[in-house]
Formats: C-alpha cells, structure tokens, sequence
C-alpha cells in the first residue's frame, strides 16, 4: 500500500540529478558557452539530455491549438472550458474568422464530440483527431482529470458514472446545436460507455446524436484477443485491485483517494514494447550527436505526451476490468448501468461507423465492429465498417494515416448522415458492413 508514496519519494529523490542534467546538457550544447568547444562536449551533452528525459516528471501537455486552416485560410481557434465536473472538463475548440462567407459557413458545419480515453493518457493524446476535425467541424472533447488532483470529498467515480457524464454531455450539446448536427466520436475504451449512453437515451425514447463513430474500442474482447484482453481474463478481479491499486500520497489534493496510479499504467505501456522504446531512446541520443535536430524534436514531442499519465479512479478502473474484459456485460446482453439494462438494439435513428487498425495490438480486429451486430435497429445503409491498412492502434487516429486516409472517410459519414436526415432518408436496406 505504500508503493505510491515510494515512488514519490523515489521522484523527489531524483529530480535534483535530473535538473542537473538538463543544465548539463544546455551548457555543453549551447554555442554561446565555451564548454560546448571542449573535445566530447556534444557526446556529454547529449547523455545528459537522455538522462534528465529519462528522470524528469512529466507534467499534462498542453493542446496548443492556435489555428487550423478551414478552406485553405488561416483561423485561430480558442480552447474554451463549456462545463466541468469533478472528474471531467467539457471542452470547445471555437474558431473565429472576420469573413462573413465562412462565418456563414462555419454555422452550418455539424458539431463532433470527441469522447477521450480515461485509459492512461491525457485528452492531448488526440490532438491530431481534434485538429483534422476542426477542419469541418465544430469540435467538443472530454478532458478527463487526473485522479490524484480530485479531493475525496468529491466522493467517487464509476464507469455508471462515467456512462452518465457522457449523457449530460450529449444532452448538452445537442440541446444547444441540435441533436441532428450532433455526431459522437469514441476513441479506443470509450466506445464502450458510449455505446452504453445512447442506448439508454434511445431506450428512454430521448433524442440520440445523428451518428457514431467508434474507432479501436473492445465493444466485444472475446474477438481477437490481444495480450491487453489475456491479461484481465487470466487474473481475478482481487489480484488487480491487491496489486494495482493504491492511495494518492498526502502532496496531492486527492491525498487518501484509491487509484490505479499512472507511473504504473507507464511501466505497463513500456513493458508492452521495451525494445522498440530502447531503440528510439539510442536514436534520439544518436541524433542530438549527429546534430539531426528534427528527429530529436520528434522523439521529444512523442514522449513528451506518452510519458505524461494520470492516475485512474479506483473503482472506475475496476468496474471497466471487470464489465467490459472479464465478464463481456455488453456484447452478452446484461449490462445494467443505475439500474437500467443496457439495450443497443434500442437505437435507430444514429448511424453508425466503426473503424480498426489492421495491426491494432490493442483492440484486435473485429472487436469494434462487433457493435454492428448489437445494433440491430439500426438499418444498414446507415451502417459503415473501415479497417485501415497496415495501421496499429495510434494510426487510426492521430499521424498520417489518420489525415490520408480515416479522416476523408469519417468527413464524407458524418456530411452523408447528415443529409440522410434532412431528407428523411432514414430507413431501407443498404448494404452491410464490409
């Protein structure tokens, strides 16, 4: 149990050596010292630099969206906070133009909620999703808080919970841009709530956004299981809550809250490849030697955002092991979120997409499109399945791939969707997922 306040310790312990380094590493690579004149000084400086990235603390990243290009013209963009809760913030990306055409235009565009993971990472991870959409989009995103800054007294958090935040969240939006311009983007493990949300609220005879977009998410893990499914499958429920779960240390103002603590979800992302990330470490200390500084500024930017964790609410963490990867509530149709089961076949009037990464090691292929074959009330004209080729799990969303070839596909689902229903083309048979 006192494993947090270990690592804290271990932390405090190192970052003197850490910010040594760093001033290391400035003094013998800075053309204005004259150490950086000495015989090896680029090979110390670089060490030095490897060293501090290796020991510093790495704080949550910044989305630093100033501007996007919407149709070709320069447009600066605002980061705005809609509303909060204790666990989440609700955030717009708002553009801005002097031209009335395009403010005209912009009107008209539909609004995307992009629904983050609660899985490790920081919202800042889709910075490259919520740029490409702004493009053609309005664009909402839920920026989860760490753990570890929420006091106990805000009391604790459930994926029940996390399934209702999503409701209010839609109920939100639409309300304010209408739930027929409203289309719900979920990236990796929040397709599950997600799915879950707009079932009841179909369920419920509530209006549901126009569409849905679920992208590398384990709506069904009994599909294709990855070492990510084998793990939660192979161990009882107990052995995580013993072995992974541990109290915020008292310098936090969640100082006593039960959490899956984020150094450890790190070491766990590192575990999964450790020599690839060796390997990038070696070349990133290679480059700053050879003076290759664009390579160097892509290793930094890259692990400036994978190095950056939050801690998980307890609870959260596993209620999601146990729901969604030991006991499949959702695809075995017994899922009951406050009391309510959770009926995806309730949904009709939203379309659907799902997309995979053909080398996705995380959520194997056919676990998101599973969800075509829970939602059966929805017709299959609006129904569409893409696996992107020769795409991992971070491909599907964010980097090249993303631009070239997801994002041309999810623009034309979400612009046809749209029009399907302003026409009243809601129903007939189309063809099937392929």
């Amino acid at each position: 149990m006192f494993l947090y306040q270990f690592h804290e310790m271990n932390r405090a312990l190192m970052s003197p050596f850490a910010y040594w380094a760093e001033a290391n590493a400035r003094a013998f690579s800075s053309p204005e010292s004259w150490l950086s004149k000495l015989p090896g000084a680029q090979r110390f400086a670089a060490g030095n630099e490897l060293l501090h990235r290796i020991g510093k603390d790495y704080e949550k990243p910044a989305f630093g969206i100033h501007e996007v290009e919407v149709d070709g013209e320069p447009c600066p963009v605002v980061e705005k906070e809609v509303t909060r809760t204790p666990f989440c913030r609700l955030l717009r990306f708002k553009r801005y133009t002097d031209d009335a055409e395009s403010i005209s235009e912009m009107r008209g565009q539909p609004s995307v909620l992009v629904v983050a993971p609660l899985s490790g990472h920081h919202a800042t991870l889709l910075r490259d999703t919520v740029r490409t959409l702004l493009q053609d989009h309005k664009v909402y995103i839920t920026d989860w808080t760490d753990a570890r800054m929420v006091p106990t007294s805000e009391g604790t958090f459930s994926l029940d919970d996390y399934v209702a935040t999503i409701e209010n969240f839609i109920r939100l939006i639409g309300g304010a841009v209408g739930f027929d311009q409203l289309h719900v983007m979920s990236v990796c493990q929040p397709t599950v709530p997600v799915l879950a949300a707009v079932s009841l609220m179909a369920a419920r005879g509530e209006p549901t956004p126009r569409s849905m977009v679920m992208m590398g998410g384990p709506i069904d893990p009994r599909e294709s299981p990855t070492a990510v499914n084998n793990l939660a499958t192979q161990k009882p429920l107990w052995w995580f809550e013993t072995n992974l779960i541990h109290l915020v240390p008292t310098n936090f103002p969640g100082s006593g809250r039960r959490v899956y603590p984020g150094f450890l979800q790190h070491a766990g992302f590192m575990a999964m490849n450790p020599e690839r990330h060796f390997t990038s470490h070696w070349d990133f200390y290679q480059d700053l030697v050879k003076g290759d500084l664009d390579d160097a500024d892509a290793h930094r930017r890259f692990y400036d955002e994978y190095n950056a964790v939050l801690d998980m609410p307890a609870r959260y963490y596993l209620d999601t092991i146990r729901t969604v990867f030991q006991e499949f509530l959702l695809p075995r149709g017994l899922w009951d979120v406050n009391g309510e089961r959770v009926k995806p076949a309730a949904i009709s009037g939203t379309a659907l997409m799902t997309i995979e990464g053909e080398l996705d090691d995380i959520s194997g292929e056919g676990q998101t499109r599973a969800a075509h074959k829970l939602c059966t009330g929805i017709d299959d004209a609006e129904r569409e399945h893409y696996t992107v080729p020769g795409a991992g799990h971070y491909g599907i969303f964010s980097g090249r791939r993303w631009r070239t070839q997801v994002y041309p596909r999810v623009q034309d689902f979400i612009a046809r969707s749209g029009e399907s229903r302003k026409s009243g083309r809601t129903s007939g048979r189309g063809r099937k997922p392929a």
